[in-house]
């Protein structure tokens, strides 16, 4: 697909699909990274182009300045889009010129050191112990096609009991059955690490194989819809969100909490955060550190609901 527009000069569109070509095939980044990097820079430059009243060519990039960007964020900010939308933009934006440094000479310092909206910090919100066993024995005991059932108990166990994302989840390819007690799981930029299979998972992954009805061919998914192709995650966020529902769990509780949980849950029972860094794949361990104000909240919570001066005790 190439990036077509009026607006922006034809060597600019060809820098765009050079740059989504690298990041793509040399950094690893997935199909919806490279669709939000497409969708978010060409709105930069479509928004340059009005502010310049001119198309949009190497010098124009290279001339970007402050100003430029504090009306871009203006005008964001005036179609209503999210502070958290807003940064998702701008580090499109920073990586697109850091590509054009390297490879075009195009130096631009503003937007290499511009820093946009604060983005006040969420905490992770992992369901508790008790509400992710019931939410897998929900999905357990739902009156379904006994292997599409076998199949959704075996990813959410995936997902909570080893920390997995939904694609690192429906990326297993049926050739590695029997799994062995270690997995190579490759995450996001192609990053490898290691996850130990637990025996629940083994033994869930089992009932799945021996209820499905077809057979599989080498090469093939491990996770398959009703055609036998790999599974949509949307089908998982589906059986979540329909489990939630019926067992009335807040809307933050998704597929990608249970990936919280396994964290969080590790965490309180004593797991170190360098482990839990490499279970989840982070790159930095600020990333997995998170985790620490959650375990901390909760720690809070039980005291005030435990100790007599806390307002919760009897």
């Amino acid at each position: 697909m190439t990036t077509k527009n009026k607006m922006v000069s034809q060597k600019v569109q060809l820098l765009i699909e050079n740059w989504l070509s690298y990041s793509q095939k040399i950094r690893g980044n997935q199909e919806n990274t490279i669709k939000a990097y497409r969708r978010d820079v060409q709105k930069f430059l479509i928004y340059l182009s009005h502010y310049y009243e001119n198309e949009v060519d190497n010098h124009q990039l290279a001339r970007v300045d402050l100003p430029t960007l504090r009306s871009w964020i203006s005008n964001a900010k005036k179609n209503s889009l999210s502070n958290r939308s807003m940064l998702r933009e701008i580090s499109a934006v920073k990586n697109f010129y850091s590509w054009l440094f390297v490879n075009e000479g195009i130096d631009n310092a503003v937007i290499a050191n511009f820093t946009g909206p604060k983005l006040k910090k969420r905490l992770p919100r992992p369901l508790s112990e008790k509400d992710a066993k019931n939410l897998i024995e929900f999905v357990k005991n739902k009156p379904s096609n006994s292997w599409i059932v076998a199949r959704d108990v075996a990813i959410l166990i995936l997902l909570y009991g080893c920390g997995l994302r939904i694609s690192e989840a429906l990326d297993i390819k049926y050739d590695l059955i029997p799994l062995p007690d270690v997995i190579k799981i490759k995450g996001k930029g192609n990053k490898e690490r290691l996850i130990p299979i637990l025996p629940i998972a083994h033994e869930s992954i089992k009932k799945y194989l021996n209820a499905y009805p077809f057979k599989f061919n080498s090469g093939d998914p491990l996770f398959v819809g009703l055609r036998g192709k790999k599974l949509n995650p949307k089908s998982v966020q589906n059986v979540v969100r329909n489990a939630r529902i019926s067992l009335g769990l807040p809307d933050a509780v998704t597929p990608h909490a249970l990936r919280h949980s396994f964290a969080t849950h590790l965490l309180s029972a004593g797991g170190d955060l360098r482990t839990i860094q490499e279970l989840l794949g982070h790159q930095s361990l600020s990333s997995t550190q998170i985790y620490t104000g959650v375990d901390q909240r909760r720690l809070m919570e039980a005291f005030k609901q435990s100790h007599p001066r806390g307002g919760g005790g009897s």
